[in-house]
């Protein structure tokens, strides 16, 4: 649990340039659909990929190659060569113009070794690995949709900040996306995934019509009376969960949900839980835990192979801070079970939608709710250009949200890696209610035998 890496350098970038669709592509208008254009996702979404380049590969031009494949790969995706235009009711419409994408190169004197053995984010200097500022909401209109920064280090290494704009694609689309670059840049003839446009599937009924209750879209009593915000100077930690952390939580876990709920729930739960204690709230104040469900492989709606826009739905768990508090860590467990049990209910999506559409696209509630996204099955990390192995794979920044990424622990166990930012007067209490709750059966023994032994001095 190192203290966030301080590490500071300037990138020297290039002029920006439009890499356009390498053949041309289709005009067309090309509607999102209302779970696409809600407010809470208009913004740019960012992944990053450090890449250690393979020494016999090293006479290769990573940018040319680069630009080449992101534009063989807009041929397919040719939406994101265009631009969002603002409809009647500030319904959101992809015009397919094929003005292209914008690339960056990028130079830094900085080794890959400098940003840490253990890479999670904030990625340190991020802001010089990325085209744009990082915002929780930014103007998504008449903009490019994808950004994309080819950044050399001064070891031989690269990285690859990548900026979508998130009315266009949810980190599976985004990856599906970033998978069709890496393919063709290893030569590749076409994606190995067609993309599949398919937005009208996750349109409004008609007439729209709410059937299942939607507190994410709901803000909590006194949302001023929070304890963290974005202005708010933050500790950086990340948590690592293996198996001697995994088997603690599965040992307090309720035993009906033992078999069924995932790692993420119990990571989610148990953080969640460990924030609220942390920070202090008062006990009648509710405090939410709030996560996404994708819809992919569900029945209803049944969404094909390849669709890359956003399918899926926040869910959301709450409690009174004294509840949550006072209560053994599988209270919290059971609600974060339940919540993601409510959310996988049939036509619970389509609610949603129709939820957008009546009552103005409302943006989803953050206050006094800890956000947490699950990346343990993205592969990002297993991308593979054939010249280089990517070291890591992930978002480039946290806010206030956290995500649940793959990582290898220092002996080399792999794991999930928890990236967590607190006010300074809460990360102590914070690591002290974390490591309390993560003692094995046999410390637990252990200790046990020792307070016996002292009872009897």
């Amino acid at each position: 649990m190192a203290p966030y890496n301080s590490l500071t350098f300037t990138a020297r970038r290039s002029e920006a340039v439009l890499v356009a669709p390498a053949k041309p592509t289709p005009y067309e208008l090309k509607p999102l659909s209302d779970i696409d254009d809600q407010r809470g996702l208009r913004f740019y979404r960012s992944g990053i990929l450090f890449c250690r380049i393979n020494p016999a590969h090293s006479d290769l031009d990573p940018a040319a190659i680069t630009k080449r494949a992101l534009a063989e790969a807009l041929v397919y995706y040719y939406p994101l060569a265009g631009r969002l235009r603002a409809g009647p009711g500030d319904k959101l419409i992809v015009e397919c113009t094929g003005e292209g994408a914008v690339f960056v190169e990028a130079n830094a004197d900085v080794r890959l070794d400098d940003f840490g053995p253990a890479l999670s984010p904030p990625i340190p200097c991020s802001d010089q690995l990325l085209c744009e500022p990082e915002s929780a909401s930014s103007d998504v209109v008449d903009r490019p949709l994808v950004y994309f920064q080819l950044t050399r280090l001064s070891c031989g290494g690269i990285i690859f900040g990548i900026q979508v704009c998130h009315c266009m694609a949810d980190a599976v689309g985004v990856m599906q996306f970033a998978m069709a670059i890496v393919e063709m840049a290893a030569g590749a003839a076409e994606p190995s995934i067609p993309p599949v446009w398919a937005r009208e599937i996750l349109n409004a009924r008609s007439p729209p019509c709410v059937t299942h209750p939607h507190p994410e879209y709901e803000e909590v009593p006194d949302p001023t009376k929070d304890r963290i915000s974005p202005a708010d100077v933050l500790a950086h930690r990340p948590f690592f969960f293996g198996e001697k952390e995994m088997s603690a939580l599965r040992r307090q876990a309720p035993a009906y949900l033992r078999g069924t709920c995932s790692r993420f729930d119990m990571i989610a739960a148990y953080v969640w839980r460990c924030r609220t204690i942390a920070l202090g709230y008062d006990p009648e104040d509710e405090v939410r835990i709030q996560f996404v469900v994708n819809a992919r492989g569900k029945r209803n709606p049944m969404l094909p192979f390849g669709f890359y826009g956003n399918a899926f739905a926040f869910t959301v768990a709450s409690s009174t801070a004294g509840e949550l508090c006072r209560k053994p860590f599988s209270y919290a467990l059971e609600l974060v079970a339940a919540a993601k049990a409510r959310s996988a209910a049939d036509d619970h999506l389509q609610s949603v939608a129709d939820l957008m559409v009546l009552k103005g696209r409302p943006r989803f509630a953050m206050a006094r709710t800890y956000l947490v996204s699950d990346l343990t099955k993205m592969g990002m990390e297993d991308l593979d250009f054939g010249w280089g192995t990517v070291v890591y794979g992930g978002p480039a920044t946290a806010m206030l949200a956290t995500f649940h990424i793959p990582a290898y622990s220092a002996e080399g166990e792999r794991g999930i890696l928890v990236p967590v930012r607190l006010p300074e007067f809460a990360m102590e209490r914070f690591v002290a209610e974390m490591e309390r709750g993560l003692v094995t059966k046999e410390e637990e023994e252990e200790e046990s035998q020792v307070m016996k032994v002292c009872s009897h001095l």
